[in-house]
This record gives C-alpha cells, structure tokens and sequence, in this order.
C-alpha cells in the first residue's frame, strides 16, 4: 500500500510535464502565426501599390486611384488595416482577391488538392529511394555502396529544384518525349514534377537515415539481440531501424509542412495548378488577400506540423520534455 502511495506523487508529476509540455509547445505556435502574420502584412504593402497594375492602358488619374483605393479598403492607415485582417482571420474569412473578387479559402481550397497529389507523391519516391541507400551505406560503412550513399546524399544537398527541374524536362519530355512537359491532365504529368521534388528529399533523407541507422546498429540492445541468435535481418529492421526512426520522423514531419510551402519554384516551372504557383502569380499581380491569405494558410499548416512533430516525439522520447 505505502509503495502504491508513494507512485500517485510521480505520476501526477509526469501529466503535469506533459500537459506543461503541450501548453509550451502550442504558446509558441501560436505567438509564431502572430508574428508571421504581422511580418507579411507589412512585407506585401512594402512591395508597392497595387492600384497602379490595374490600369491595363493609359495613365491613371489620382481621382480614379483614390476612388480603387476606397473600394479596397486601402486608404486607411496600416494599423486599421491590419486590425481588420485580424478580425477577419478570427472569423476564419482571408478576404477575397483584388481581381476575382473570388474568396481567398475558396481559391486554396480549388489549388489544394493539387499541391498535396505534388507533396505525397514526391515524399513517397524520396522513401523509396532513401531509405535502401541510407540503411545500406550503414550496414556497409566505408564500402563503395557507401560511398555511392553519401555522394547521392551532398547532391541531394546541393542540388537546385529548378535547375533539375528544367534538366528533367528538356530531357524526358523535350528528347526523348516520354512524359508531358507541364500541366495536369493524368497522372503522367504528376512523374517529372514529383520526381524532381523526391529526389532532392531523398538526399538529404538517405544522409539522416545514415547517420540514425550508424548510431542505433552500435546500441546494447543490438549486440544483445544477436547473442540471442535472433535473424540479422530482424536485428536490423526490427531493432535497428524501427529505433533509427525516431529522428527520421521528426524530419519528415517538418518537410511535409515545408514541401506545401515549399513547392512554388517547381509548380511554376511545370505549370502545376498548385498553392505555390497561385501565389507567385498573386505576388505579380500583388494581390494582398491572396498572397496574405495564402501565407498564413501555409503558417498555419507548418505550426501545426511542427506542434504535432514536437507532442509525438515527446511521447516517444520523454527526455525532450524538460526541454
């Protein structure tokens, strides 16, 4: 009895590092959209005005200047303005375009799909590739297969998107004419984007697979399991790289958040009808709901990656709670 009184101190310490942990985690999130949102709202009204762009011919009068402005709410001080970007946000509205007088949400939404097919697929490829390179170069360390694994890896690192990118198409669709070279039709134009994206991921990937793979394969627990004269390849799946993940994971996680955001180049270099490609055009144009709104939709989702990456790597190595 005295032992089982004795644990109800520890555990209720425990739930409260958690809960304490979790709190932490979301205040930062939470001051990071704030933050953000205050940055792009003043980057995007530094970038120039827009009235000046909708004037296709002809040099507008200040009447007719003013008379846009009015209409767009853009005559006010930055400070009302921003206050009313505020409002809206609270009230889940990101306005509507200066052009289309579509709704930011409704114009993401229709871009979304698009961008997540983009995302998904090339994380996929990038695991394919990856993780037999970087589990491989581990197990043969110093070898060539080795060697092979972290020169695709610093090319990962040091290769431009773009760049290979436009390689890609010039060579698989402009040559040899196997795939399409931009659009999306099929899912034969989702191959030359999504492969151009994975393989950059599969890199830098396959290095931190590496690396996991070097330090888990040297544990007790892995010498312990092959004096068992358990199979070598359970050692190495089972109890190597099931425990190599941890950090792998965690990286994943934050590249999903960033591969949404991160895909602008590659969308506009394969005319993909994505979130980036929306917003680069957006930013022509300077269209301030749509470029606002867009980026504080990509902020949010990039917070709560991070928020939900930080939770479940707390539950599976306690030791990051205290931090």
């Amino acid at each position: 009895m005295r032992d089982r009184f004795l644990d109800r101190p520890t555990n209720q310490s425990e739930d409260y590092t958690v809960i304490s942990f979790i709190v932490k985690r979301l205040m930062h999130g939470i001051l990071a959209v704030v933050v953000l949102s205050l940055l792009v709202f003043i980057g995007v009204r530094t970038s120039g005005d827009p009235t000046t762009l909708m004037f296709q011919a002809g040099e507008p009068s200040k009447e007719e200047i003013a008379q846009i402005k009015e209409q767009l709410g853009l005559d006010k001080s930055y400070a009302t303005q921003y206050f009313i970007f505020l409002r809206q946000l609270l009230k889940g509205d990101l306005g509507k375009s200066y052009y289309t007088n579509q709704k930011v949400s409704a114009m993401i939404g229709e871009r979304l799909g698009a961008t997540m097919i983009l995302t998904l697929s090339a994380m996929l490829i990038s695991f394919c590739i990856s993780f037999p390179i970087g589990i491989l170069s581990a197990l043969k360390r110093g070898s060539l297969l080795d060697m092979f694994g972290q020169s695709f890896a610093i090319f990962g690192l040091s290769m431009p998107n773009f760049w290979l990118g436009i390689i890609f198409i010039l060579l698989f669709a402009v040559n040899l004419r196997w795939l399409p070279p931009s659009g999306f039709e099929s899912w034969e134009y989702i191959i030359l984007p999504s492969l151009t994206l994975g393989l950059i991921l599969s890199g830098i990937l396959a290095r931190l697979v590496r690396s996991s793979m070097l330090d888990t394969m040297n544990r007790q627990y892995i010498v312990t399991a092959r004096a068992k004269g358990i199979a070598e390849w359970r050692v190495i799946l089972l109890h190597g790289f099931r425990n190599a993940l941890i950090p792998v994971v965690t990286y994943i996680g934050l590249q999903f958040g960033a591969l949404l955001g991160g895909t602008v180049i590659i969308e506009k270099v394969f005319s993909w009808p994505g979130i980036g490609r929306m917003l680069v055009d957006a930013i022509s144009q300077r269209d301030f709901p749509v470029i606002q709104g867009t980026v504080f939709f990509l902020a949010i989702v990039m917070v709560l990656t991070n928020f939900i990456v930080d939770v479940t790597y707390g539950f599976l190595d306690p030791r990051i709670r205290v931090t």
